[in-house]
C-alpha cells in the first residue's frame, strides 16, 4: 500500500517520461537529472507524454518502490508548457492525482480597502 508520511517532500519531474522505465530508470532520472537523492525517503513523481499515467518512486527503508496510476479518462496535466520541475508537498501530489491543477491562488475573503475620503 502507498501511505507516505505527512511531512514528506514530493519532487515532480517537469518533462514527459517514458513509462517503460522502471526502478533503475526512474532512479537515474531522480539522481542525475533532478540532482536529488532517491534514497532520502522523498517521493519522485513522473508523468507520461499523454498525461494519462503517473509513477511515483520512493524508498521505504527496505527498498525502492514504484507506485503507478493510469487514468481511464481525463489527463493529469492539461498543458505540458505549464509544467516545470518543482517541489511540492503531499497535499499537492494528492491534488495532482485527483486531476486538480491549481492555476491561481485566490483568497476566499478580501479585506476591504479603507481609504481617506476628501
Amino acid at each position: 500500500m502507498f501511505f507516505p508520511e505527512g511531512q514528506v517532500r514530493v519532487f515532480l519531474y517537469g518533462q514527459p517520461v517514458n513509462m517503460r522505465l522502471s526502478f533503475d530508470g526512474l532512479y537515474a532520472l531522480a539522481k542525475h537529472v533532478m540532482h536529488q537523492d532517491p534514497l532520502s525517503g522523498n517521493l519522485f513523481a513522473f508523468i507520461n507524454r499523454r498525461a494519462t499515467q503517473i509513477r511515483v518512486l520512493y524508498f521505504d527503508r527496505s527498498g525502492l518502490c514504484v507506485w503507478a496510476k493510469r487514468l481511464e479518462q481525463g489527463r493529469l496535466v492539461s498543458n505540458w508548457a505549464d509544467v516545470k520541475s518543482c517541489e511540492m508537498d503531499w497535499t499537492g501530489l494528492k491534488l495532482l492525482l485527483e486531476g486538480i491543477e491549481p492555476k491561481q491562488v485566490r483568497k476566499r475573503y478580501r479585506q476591504p480597502v479603507t481609504g481617506t475620503q476628501n
